[in-house]
């Protein structure tokens, strides 16, 4: 008998007490319902006929005394309908005597009815006919009592089934107490064994369940001479069997194999503790499986006497949220961790010096191709970040340096244009119209270096403030509007619903609004149009701005955006590297894409406001 069918007839006791309360619920039900059916078939319809009795037995002394009052005018057609009413309803009710004493008064409702159709007819002659000259005598000796007679034996009626309604209801309700109690009792019996049987037969089946557990828990112990034994053939035999195999092939494995994983374990962790730099290995789970003695020593991670909550515990804070993310980026199955540039390098304090390290991080996959780990570097980089500061320092020397005689430059320049020293020729005005314009793209240029330079030595802070996505958009679109009149651009506005709060410098984000703009306008021609979009996506407010120039080729979209790139042809564009600093900075992303109708869209997001930002940050 398989595992299956042994369960199935465990239930076997719990189905039983379910229809066996359900036939006892169906047969007091049935009761029920005959006692209700008893109540309508013999009292109601004797207490309707009788009610209907005397409404007829009203309509015939009205007509009685109609004619009576007018004499052969009087209509009498109404009187025959209600004598044959009343004939009827006597009839129904000669046949459904069904109390002590309703057939006596019903006998008795018969003889008064005959008397009081004779008298009726002796009063009235018939359709059309005066009354009887002894009408009126007729008619308040005989109709009047004979009409109260038979009232008198109509209530009789009533008031025995009226009773014997009365003593059936309350039959009904103690037949219905006692049924619910039956019910009751039968429900808990029928439960209670149900469930008691189904236990007992279900502890009987997990017997061998707890055998295969217990079992199972050696061999995870490492003890590999557990053996189970269970008779039968069923699925649980069946696994006890596999799960001998599997640990008499675990203990020859054991045997033949230990020695060479102990040999690879040490030349793994001899690899990693020859490197310079700190690694640190985790699991699928975030723990951390080891350390090299790199990271023992530059960072002061030990494994053995961890505190609770890990080792990376006894870590700067600053230094554990870096571990962490490029360890979370792994396991959550993205990919190796590459950081973008230096500004992700963290700094560790040291005896001597501080040391900036740079994260990486690679996965760490299964036989079956599962991410089982991550391995995390930490990379130095004090010698190439001192290199790179001194670079920027470099640049800003040169840039502050070349403020003065590019503005002497771009004024002597200015004042020749003027004609302040003399009149010009044509050929000397274009030659100065262009250098002035040299002048204005190398001013753009030493603006950025200033701006980079600030940036990277952290003297802007970002002034963060909750602010609407269309209130960065606007202000920028009126400024620029007169720019797009002289060089007939039409410039529209889309803005989009559903859109969440940014916190933002708003300044900063105009900025690159503003420069992403002034780009458009000049690459479209006249006649055409720059559209400006926002709309959210995934949690953030994507900005576009889409321009009808001449497409940028592939290979320049991605150098566009980098410090120092040099404009090539004529559908270059340069001097954005400081947008892509400042998108950065808040966590956002920029770039360019060519849409289906040939078209050219700028686009950056910016992260809707979530739970840990903060009012400000530094750049």
């Amino acid at each position: 008998m398989s595992t299956r069918t042994k369960l199935l007839l465990a239930q076997t006791p719990l189905v039983i007490a379910v229809v066996l309360l359900g036939l006892v619920a169906t047969r007091a039900l049935s009761r029920l319902a005959e006692h209700g059916n008893r109540i309508l078939t013999d009292n109601y319809r004797s207490i309707l006929a009788a009610e209907r009795m005397k409404d007829a037995l009203e309509h015939l002394q009205e007509a009685a005394a109609l004619l009576l009052l007018q004499g052969p005018t009087a209509k009498l057609d109404g009187a025959q309908a209600e004598r044959r009413r009343f004939e009827t309803e006597l009839r129904v009710q000669e046949q459904n005597i069904t109390e002590i004493g309703e057939a006596e008064a019903t006998h008795k409702l018969r003889e008064l009815w005959d008397g009081y159709q004779q008298s009726f007819d002796r009063t009235v002659n018939g359709p059309g006919s005066p009354p009887s000259p002894d009408a009126r005598k007729i008619f308040l000796e005989e109709l009047v009592p004979s009409a109260a007679a038979i009232r008198g034996a109509a209530d009789r009626v009533l008031v025995l089934n009226h009773d014997a309604m009365t003593r059936k209801s309350e039959e009904a309700r103690e037949a219905a107490e006692r049924l619910n109690v039956l019910l009751s009792a039968v429900a808990v019996v029928a439960l209670l064994g149900g469930t008691l049987l189904s236990l007992v037969i279900t502890n009987r089946l997990l017997q061998p369940l707890g055998l295969l557990t217990r079992a199972v828990q050696r061999i995870g112990e490492g003890d590999f001479d557990a053996r189970i034994t269970l008779a039968g053939t069923d699925e649980l035999a069946q696994l006890a069997e596999h799960v001998n195999g599997m640990a008499a092939r675990l203990k020859q494995y054991r045997r033949s194999s230990l020695g060479e994983l102990l040999l690879a374990q040490q030349a793994s962790q001899a690899a990693i503790d020859g490197l310079p730099d700190p690694v640190i290995v985790f699991d699928a789970h975030g723990g951390v499986l080891n350390a090299n003695r790199a990271a023992e020593t530059l960072l002061g991670l030990t494994i053995e006497g961890a505190p609770e909550g890990g080792p990376l515990r006894l870590l700067e804070p600053s230094l554990r949220a870096t571990l962490e993310i490029a360890r979370d980026h792994v396991l959550a199955g993205k990919g190796a961790y590459t950081p973008r540039g230096f500004d992700e390098a963290v700094a560790v304090r040291g005896a001597e010096e501080s040391r900036y390290l740079l994260p990486r991080a690679t996965p760490v996959y299964a036989e079956e191709g599962d991410v089982a780990g991550a391995t995390v570097t930490l990379q130095d980089v004090t010698r190439l970040r001192r290199v790179d500061e001194l670079r920027s320092d470099l640049v800003a020397t040169l840039a502050r340096e070349l403020c003065t005689p590019l503005a002497s430059l771009h004024m002597g320049i200015h004042l020749c244009i003027e004609q302040a020293a003399g009149p010009l020729t044509e050929r000397q005005a274009d030659l100065l119209y262009a250098c002035r314009d040299d002048c204005d793209r190398l001013q753009a240029t030493v603006d950025e270096l200033l701006h980079l330079a600030r940036i990277q030595g952290a003297q802007i802070e970002l002034d963060r403030q909750p602010t609407p996505a269309g209130t960065l958009v606007e202000p920028v679109i009126d400024a620029q509007r007169p720019l797009a009149a002289k060089r007939y651009v039409q410039l529209d506005w889309e803005p989009s619903t559903g859109l969440h709060d940014l916190s933002v410098d708003r300044e900063r984000v105009r900025s690159v609004v503003a420069s992403l703009l002034t780009k458009a306008i000049h690459r479209s021609p006249a006649g055409s149009a720059v559209t400006v979009r926002v709309h959210p996506v995934h949690g953030t407010a994507r900005f576009e701005i889409t321009d009808s120039g001449t497409p940028i080729p592939l290979d320049q979209r991605s150098t566009i955006f980098e410090r120092f790139a040099e404009p090539q042809g004529t559908t270059a564009v340069h001097g954005l590297s400081f947008a892509k600093e400042i998108i950065d900075a808040h966590g956002g992303r920029i770039g360019i894409e060519a849409t289906a109708d040939g078209k050219t869209t700028f686009w950056f997001t910016l992260p809707a406001i979530g739970g840990n930002e903060t009012s400000s940050s530094s750049l």
